[in-house]
Formats: structure tokens, C-alpha cells, sequence
């Protein structure tokens, strides 16, 4: 495993970089957290399917999917979908 590197540590090397190189590096940043949320939102989505297909979701209308957000607190929500 990779060391990891104190986060001022990372700073102040970054401000020792050439410009270019310090906007290049929050370009790459950038993409990479990109990526990496696209492909969290691609793993909810599979969950998603296979609770649809084991028959775990029930429709349910969009104030109710709010409702329950809302109440959730950041838990994860129950498996329902909306129906239009």
C-alpha cells in the first residue's frame, strides 16, 4: 500500500510547481473525481437493478420517495422507484 502523504504536505508541493504543472494537476484532479463519481453512481445503478429483479423495490410516488429522503438522514433508502 501506498503511503499516504499529509494533506499540507501535498499543498505545499504543489505550490512549488510551474503553473502550467499546478493546472494541470487540478485538471487531472478533477477528472479523477469525475470518474470516480461516475462510477459510484454506476454501482448504485447495478444495486438498483438487482434489488429491482429480487423483487425488493415497490412503486412509489415522488413526494413519498422526498419523504423518505428526507427522513432517512443519510442512511440509504429503501428500495422503491417512482412511477410516472
Amino acid at each position: 500500500m501506498t503511503p499516504t502523504l499529509p494533506f499540507g504536505e501535498i499543498l505545499e508541493a504543489a505550490d512549488h510547481l510551474p503553473q502550467d504543472e499546478q493546472e494541470e494537476l487540478v485538471a487531472i484532479s478533477r477528472r479523477r473525481l469525475a470518474q470516480a463519481a461516475r462510477q459510484r453512481v454506476a454501482a448504485d445503478v447495478q444495486e438498483a437493478r438487482r434489488e429491482f429483479s429480487a423483487g425488493r423495490c415497490s412503486p412509489a410516488a415522488v413526494d413519498e420517495l422526498m419523504r423518505e429522503i428526507r427522513n432517512a438522514g443519510g442512511e440509504k433508502v429503501s428500495g422503491t422507484f417512482s412511477m410516472p
